[in-house]
């Protein structure tokens, strides 16, 4: 029975799924080496938590509760009781697979793994431990206590009883969980990087503003944001590594980075989180 989750990155996804447990009744422990980024996390969550408050959709009580439900900590080595564990630090594959290798020695051998990659194989993440059927992909949405959509994603060797599990859990947090193979970027993202990567050349190429673009999208589409706010929303460094994982893993010249969102990246425009993408903030 799974009583207490594991989650591992305080950033904003992790902070989310943090968050969505705690609410959901589970004792979290959430973890990360950085001690600023438990701050920020605790503080977003608890602005988040407010919010819901506020609009009338959960008590007083209960956002307390949420809370006192929630521990973090610098170390893994908090995770030795954990029932299920969500990984969701950034999309770089050695990291995730030395954190995976790590959670095998430390969590009992009956504990599921799960990381909330977005684009990198879960069969190659599984091979990293000893129990590879136990480790499978749980990709959330952001903003995870908005949206309802979570990708779980089937490695080579991931179990059914794994894949149950999880679906379990998915809709025990009130999420829709929606099967997904273990190719690169596997559905969400093998369909909307590509969209993003044509509207970004569409403005390297002078077709059409970034605010023509995303008006195009909006009115004529009904998208409910343009790619490109999309797209800063998501942060530009995190598209490029997505596009990135599908290049190398697809081969397929269209998934290729375009080179403008390779020069903002590196010149530190990465949308929303720095303050200056294809928008101002």
């Amino acid at each position: 029975m799974i009583k207490t989750v594991g989650v591992i990155g305080a950033g904003t996804m992790g902070n989310g799924i943090a968050q969505v447990f705690a609410q959901s009744g589970y004792d979290v422990r959430l973890c990360d080496a950085i001690p600023a980024a438990i701050d920020r996390a605790k503080a977003t969550i608890e602005k988040s938590l407010g919010k819901f408050v506020e609009k009338g959709k959960m008590s007083a009580a209960d956002r307390d509760a949420s809370l006192a439900r929630l521990k973090t900590s610098p170390s893994l080595d908090a995770l030795a009781d954990a029932d299920y564990v969500v990984e969701a630090i950034a999309e770089n594959v050695d990291a995730k697979r030395e954190i995976f290798t790590r959670l095998d020695a430390i969590t009992r051998p009956d504990v599921i793994l799960t990381s909330n990659t977005s684009s990198i194989s879960i069969t190659t993440l599984g091979a990293a431990t000893k129990r590879p059927e136990k480790v499978l992909g749980m990709h959330f949405m952001n903003p995870v206590p908005l949206m309802t959509l979570v990708e779980l994603i089937r490695g080579q060797a991931t179990s059914t009883e794994s894949m149950a599990a999880a679906t379990e859990l998915c809709r025990k947090l009130g999420k829709t969980p929606v099967e997904a193979a273990d190719y690169p970027g596997f559905i969400s993202n093998r369909i909307l990087m590509p969209m993003i990567n044509e509207a970004i050349y569409a403005v390297m190429e002078g077709v059409g503003t970034p605010e023509a673009i995303d008006t195009v999208m909006k009115l004529g589409m009904n998208h409910p944001m343009g790619p490109l706010t999309l797209a800063d929303f998501i942060g530009l460094d995190v598209c490029l590594a997505i596009l990135n994982v599908l290049h190398e893993g697809i081969g397929d010249p269209k998934y290729r980075p375009c080179p403008l969102l390779r020069r903002m990246v590196a010149a530190g425009h990465l949308g929303r989180k720095s303050g200056r993408g294809f928008y101002q903030y």
